[in-house]
């Protein structure tokens, strides 16, 4: 009997590899993790390097972006009305949308007290609506002019800090992982669990101690909305960080799950901890390897499976 395998049986072996890995989901804090501005605001970045960073020219950054900030929230993300309206993240008012039309939706709709049902559910197409422009990228929202004034502030920005942010974006691309599964792959029909549609083996989600919309203009000002979902950014501003990391246990967990949480905080260290996820603290001094540039996804594997231990898995193969 020919007992070399055929091109099925060899696909199959394959898909049977992929879908044993494990799924990790990645819990990332945003300021002085992904990026920096506090720091640069109050020296703290400049001061860490004992004289060798212009402190001056950190400050007058951070002022830059505060603005590019603020002009993006207040033109764009209807900030001005519904500021006092933070919600957890951008689907936690679905169940007011109505799914209407939005294109020739007139927004000047009187949005705001009460926050009865009916304010709810402009507030949910607003939400809607960020999150389609989130899709669509700044330079789609932005004039030329703006955007050439914000990339080179982002390359400023990058050279000031020796790299933070590139560094810190291609750590988010390599924590993605690619799968060699077809992209129609669906591994599960459970909502809860993985579905590969992307090519994509794991999950980046952002747990932020600010406002919902400045973090989500924060995303795409720095860079990182091809790298984290609209959908995936979360505000613990009136909930803390355990319960949203409860929230993303409930949505993301399973047998084959893991998760990690990479931070600069006391609080996403203590809700870290109280879930049993490992943590990495991100520190700012030039001298520690948790840092951008400097931390690697070696580094990041090792915590995970110190907690969870090696992912890696050998199938069985059958005569």
């Amino acid at each position: 009997m020919d007992r070399t395998p055929t091109a099925a049986l060899l696909r199959d072996r394959k898909i049977s590899k992929e879908v044993a890995k494990p799924m990790t989901v990645y819990i990332w804090d945003m300021d002085e993790t992904l990026i920096l501005l506090k720091s640069l605001l109050d020296g703290t970045y400049a001061g860490a390097f004992n004289g060798l960073k212009d402190r001056r020219k950190g400050i007058e950054i951070g002022k830059l972006w505060e603005n590019h900030i603020l002009q993006v929230c207040d033109d764009h993300f209807y900030y001005e009305e519904i500021e006092d309206y933070n919600e957890p993240f951008l689907d936690a008012l679905s169940e007011y949308d109505d799914g209407r039309d939005l294109s020739k939706y007139n927004f000047n709709d009187g949005f705001g007290f009460p926050y009865d049902d009916w304010n709810k559910r402009k507030l949910a197409y607003r939400h809607r609506s960020i999150a389609e422009k989130y899709s669509q990228g700044l330079c789609k929202i932005l004039d030329q002019q703006t955007v050439k004034l914000w990339n080179d502030l982002y390359s400023l920005t990058d050279s000031y800090t020796d790299g933070w942010l590139s560094s810190g974006h291609a750590l988010l691309e390599q924590t993605l992982g690619k799968t060699s599964l077809p992209s129609n792959y669906l591994l599960s029909s459970d909502p809860t669990t993985r579905s590969i549609t992307s090519n994509y083996q794991n999950i980046n989600v952002l747990v932020t101690s600010g406002s919902l919309i400045p973090s989500l203009a924060k995303c795409l000002l720095y860079r990182l909305d091809d790298v984290i979902a609209a959908n995936n950014v979360y505000s613990s501003w009136e909930v803390g960080k355990l319960r949203c990391f409860s929230w993303i246990k409930e949505r993301f967990g399973g047998p084959n799950v893991r998760f990690c949480v990479i931070g600069d905080g006391t609080e996403e260290c203590e809700a870290a901890q109280a879930m049993r996820w490992p943590f990495i603290k991100i520190d700012l001094r030039p001298s520690s390897p948790c840092r951008f540039p400097g931390l690697t996804m070696k580094v990041v594997q090792s915590y995970t499976d110190v907690m969870y231990g090696s992912p890696d898995v050998e199938v069985e193969e059958t005569e």
